[in-house]
């Protein structure tokens, strides 16, 4: 499962903490172009956002701008925290007859705040974040990351080896979508960021609306 606008719907959290942080730096971010960088990690899309206006960061100013979104981040977080509703019932439901595992551009640390924080710490057997991988989504370095993890926690607790079909990525953008499949991995999309057309064009299999609607069975039916 990817992370931001699958499990927390904190997509626009970033983008304002975000907002604020490049402002103070005279560097505008509309909605359009932070949506448009959706799969970068921290670090691409800072820089992203210098190379837009045709400037170069100074040294260390993409680590401190980075480090200062995240404790934002934590602050805003702190109103509570936006699972998407149903999430928690879906990842559950699925952990209770599958392995789990959480592949992202996020940091590490916020992930790991956030499971802790909803007690979903133990339903994932293994975590991919920005910190594990060389390359951004849409890159199939950190699907192809995950697929190799999941596969050895799985054998290492008794399981016979997963061939690249048995591995169901869940995925709300398209970068994410086209790394999985590039990775050789079926997709569901769920349409919490963008709509089913645009996820179907990236490669998604199947389309969820509401990712608790499903139930193992009918992953089982779907991705046979």
């Amino acid at each position: 499962m990817d992370f931001n606008g699958v499990v927390i719907d904190d997509e626009p959290i970033q983008m304002r903490a975000y907002q604020e942080l490049l402002a103070a730096e005279n560097i505008a971010l509309t909605d359009e172009q932070y949506y448009d960088c959706l799969g970068m990690d921290d670090k691409a899309f800072v820089a992203a956002a210098y190379e837009r206006v045709g400037r170069t960061p100074e040294p260390n100013k993409i680590l401190e701008l980075t480090q200062r979104k995240t404790e934002k981040w934590r602050d805003l977080m702190a109103d509570g925290i936006p699972l998407f509703e149903n999430v928690e019932n879906f990842i559950r439901k699925m952990a209770s007859e599958f392995s789990l595992g959480i592949v992202s551009m996020s940091g590490r640390p916020e992930i790991e705040f956030i499971l802790e924080r909803t007690g979903l710490t133990d339903c994932f057997d293994i975590i991919v974040s920005a910190e594990d991988v060389s390359n951004c989504k849409p890159d199939p370095e950190c699907y192809r990351l995950g697929f190799r993890n999941l596969d050895l926690a799985r054998t290492s607790q008794g399981h016979l080896p997963m061939i690249h079909s048995e591995c169901v990525v869940i995925e709300d953008s398209p970068p994410g979508v086209q790394s999985a499949v590039a990775a050789d991995l079926p997709v569901l999309g769920v349409t919490n960021t963008v709509d089913a057309d645009r996820l179907r064009e990236a490669g998604a299999t199947w389309i969820a609306r509401d990712l608790n609607d499903w139930f193992p069975d009918s992953v089982r039916r779907a991705f046979a």
